[in-house]
């Protein structure tokens, strides 16, 4: 598994994470198109801002090996972070049309 391949999955999980969460909680949801996007950026932005603690995709690949602690904790803040991109887009959005 590469670090590309990894990114990739995050980004996904990150989807799953806004898309579900939407679904679960309507009034956080801005539809399929909306908890997408909201889930990419969320996901990009928590892998980007806390991968530096060690859990992004070089560290998991580092020396040839796979870390399978480091790609569980990887999955869980992709989630996270899809689940509080759409949370903080829908207060910003909330906000902005008082």
């Amino acid at each position: 598994m590469t670090e590309t391949l990894i990114s990739l999955l995050s980004i996904l999980l990150g989807i799953i994470g806004a898309i579900g969460f939407g679904m679960l909680f309507k009034k956080y949801s801005f539809g399929i198109v909306g908890n997408t996007i909201a889930g990419v950026f969320g996901s990009v932005f928590f892998i980007k801002s806390f991968g530096r603690l060690g859990f992004n995709p070089q560290s998991i690949m580092q020396h040839g090996t796979f870390n399978t602690s480091l790609f569980i904790m990887n999955c869980i803040v992709s989630v996270l972070g899809g689940v509080l991109g759409l949370i903080i887009i829908k207060k910003i959005y909330n906000k902005l049309n008082k």
